[in-house]
């Protein structure tokens, strides 16, 4: 019995003293805060792996679930639809529906405290009721098959934004990844097709995501929409070099666009020596992967994101997390760069593999970013609008651009 007390009482002391790493101070701006992330890939889950967000299981090692958004005082979370080009050839459309009424599944088992939302006026009804406002964006502009008409039919059942491409690049848009990979551009950014779907997007009050697109294809963008942009997921390239954040003349253009670049919670977009570390091992990574597809396809099975999340985890624990100043880091240099108008949370939670800095393990943790910032000097005025204001503010806009379209085509 001595034994097990001597054992227990540091670990309660460990706790508790953990407990308090939040003042009381950031509790309460970070508790009268709209906190918004603007993509979490949970939905992988719902589909993948039947799993619940309601759930209560300890050793879950997901990022979001009912409690954790509680526990951080998550508001509202842009639910990830995404379609693997890969193992989705052919039926890019039918996936992206089966993972847009998995979220609505979830809304529907949990409605006391979870509510699909469509607009700004319901993320605010949300906050006011206690729920967690579930929205939805595609991420990679594949799922609509190169057809504007199916754009419309994702509006109309609750996509808010659409990334223009994922790390594939599609019929309209090229992508940051493909140009990585290979080099070379394909459409040169934009389309006239892919330009068509953006003003599109504005007349329907669907948000533009240029996260994930090629550098080009930001620029005609910009160039090209009526309505602030949001990167959903990406951080800034001065700071970590890769191709999938924003270079400081980026971020410049989103603020003066009116925008908001929502940072990404990827170790590997938010540390550098994290970075190298990873792409040191992509070779050796990247082979494990095609061996172990190569094996499920022997046995006639294909891989599921859950299955490729399991093996992608092996990898990541190898490499030490970057401190979660370094997250910080990134969100200083955009506000300073950008303005703090112009800076949010793109957490991508539940789609990094656990590959996320120290402290910030899910939802639950979101209120140390709001002390990170407390204790570098930001006001209490603009941690909020780093929280979710911003955000509100962008989607506010939007909306109006596109009642203002809509008026002027009649």
């Amino acid at each position: 019995m001595f034994n097990r007390l001597a054992l227990l009482l540091p670990l309660a002391l460990v706790a508790s003293l953990h407990a308090q790493t939040i003042s009381s101070k950031a509790r309460q701006i970070h508790d009268s805060a709209i906190v918004i992330d603007t993509h979490a890939d949970t939905p992988q889950r719902f589909l993948d792996e039947n799993y619940d967000i309601g759930s209560t299981d300890p050793n879950d090692h997901g990022h979001i679930s009912l409690d954790k958004a509680k526990a951080g005082n998550l508001g509202a979370e842009f639910f990830s639809i995404w379609v693997e080009p890969e193992t989705n050839q052919g039926h890019f459309a039918r996936h992206t529906l089966d993972l847009i009424d998995s979220v609505y599944e979830q809304a529907t088992r949990h409605s006391d405290r979870m509510i699909m939302a469509f607009s700004v006026a319901d993320i605010e009804r949300a906050h006011h009721e206690h729920k967690l406002a579930a929205l939805m964006g595609i991420e990679g502009g594949h799922s609509i098959e190169n057809d504007i008409h199916l754009l419309r039919d994702y509006y109309r059942l609750g996509v808010r934004y659409m990334t223009l491409s994922w790390s594939n690049t599609n019929e309209f848009a090229d992508s940051s990844g493909d140009i990585d990979k290979a080099g070379v551009a394909h459409h040169n950014g934009l389309t006239d097709g892919g330009k068509q779907i953006v003003l599109e997007m504005n007349r329907l009050g669907m948000l533009v995501d240029i996260s994930h697109v090629a550098d080009k294809t930001f620029w005609d963008t910009i160039a090209v929409t009526k309505a602030p942009v949001i990167a959903s997921h990406s951080s800034a390239r001065a700071l970590t070099n890769a191709p999938r954040n924003m270079t400081d003349d980026m971020l410049r253009a989103v603020a003066k666009n009116g925008g908001v670049v929502d940072v990404n919670f990827y170790s590997a977009f938010v540390g550098e020596n994290y970075r190298k570390a990873n792409e040191a091992q992509a070779k050796e990574r990247d082979n494990a992967r095609a061996d172990y597809v190569k094996k499920l396809g022997a046995e006639g099975k294909t891989p599921t994101y859950i299955d490729l999340d399991r093996l992608d985890r092996e990898w990541t624990a190898k490499i030490p997390r970057p401190p979660l100043s370094s997250l910080i880091d990134h969100i200083d240099h955009i506000a300073k760069v950008a303005g703090v108008d112009h800076v949010g949370l793109g957490s991508d939670f539940d789609g990094v593999s656990g590959a996320t800095p120290q402290g910030i393990d899910s939802a639950a943790d979101l209120p140390k970013i709001t002390q990170a910032l407390l204790d570098r000097g930001y006001s209490a005025s603009d941690i909020r609008k780093i929280l979710g204001g911003n955000v509100l503010r962008v989607f506010t806009e939007v909306e109006r651009v596109s009642r203002q379209m809509e008026k002027a085509s009649r």
